[in-house]
């Protein structure tokens, strides 16, 4: 299992994103984590197709796209066309939960489904077999800077338990609140991808905040 950073472009400049994204690649980031709002799914909007197609033109990093919309369904071929390589969306957002796992994954694309803190694991676990990916929201959805929910690890540790005991594969990312003093929480209940925006992006040296949120997952890679 790999132990990956996915800074979150939410709480970057979008003044100078090729820049911020430049930074990312010289620093050894693999994934990008993109955050879509509708404004009706989250109280928020935030970025869409046309940004995400931008994005892709700039850089060949993994773009892990994390859809906060109602009926995600009505979007996926228009987000696939864009350059997403992870189609993440909501397990509260659909009623469609397996139909749109496989389009996204007959689209080529890895499938993800995210859970808000107050889901338990346990209503998404029968949906092990169509994803490549679970996303444990540890804020509420819709807004950066906001502080870890320590009771969202339950749903990590159930979700590695249940990966264990069954010989599966898939991801464990976790978002929110994440930054180098409480990071090893996470990595220790079981994820192994691990989203931050404001940790990374926004005041100080954004370099030196990779490195050093680098530094302590790759411990965890050896």
């Amino acid at each position: 299992m790999k132990y990956i950073l996915s800074p979150s472009l939410l709480s970057a400049d979008f003044t100078a994103l090729d820049r911020e994204i430049k930074v990312c690649e010289d620093n050894n980031v693999a994934y990008l984590h993109i955050d879509v709002m509708d404004g009706m799914f989250v109280p928020n909007i935030s970025i869409g197709i046309p940004v995400v197609k931008s994005i892709r033109k700039i850089t060949d990093l993994v773009l892990d796209v994390h859809l906060m919309i109602v009926k995600p369904e009505r979007y996926i071929k228009a987000f696939a066309e864009a350059g997403s390589d992870i189609i993440n969306i909501h397990y509260e957002a659909t009623e469609d939960h397996i139909g749109v796992l496989k389009e996204i994954k007959k689209l080529g694309k890895k499938a993800a489904v995210t859970i808000k803190p107050n889901t338990s694991y346990k209503d998404i676990i029968s949906l092990s077999d169509y994803v490549d990916m679970f996303l444990v929201m540890s804020v509420e959805p819709g807004f950066g800077g906001q502080s870890f929910i320590e009771s969202t690890l339950k749903n990590v540790e159930g979700l590695a338990e249940y990966r264990e005991n069954n010989g599966l594969s898939y991801d464990i990312e976790i978002d929110g609140g994440i930054n180098a003093d409480n990071i090893t929480s996470p990595l220790d209940a079981g994820a192994n991808i691990i989203v931050a925006g404001s940790a990374v992006f926004g005041k100080g040296d954004t370099a030196e905040k990779i490195r050093k949120l680098n530094g302590i997952i790759d411990k965890y890679n050896k």
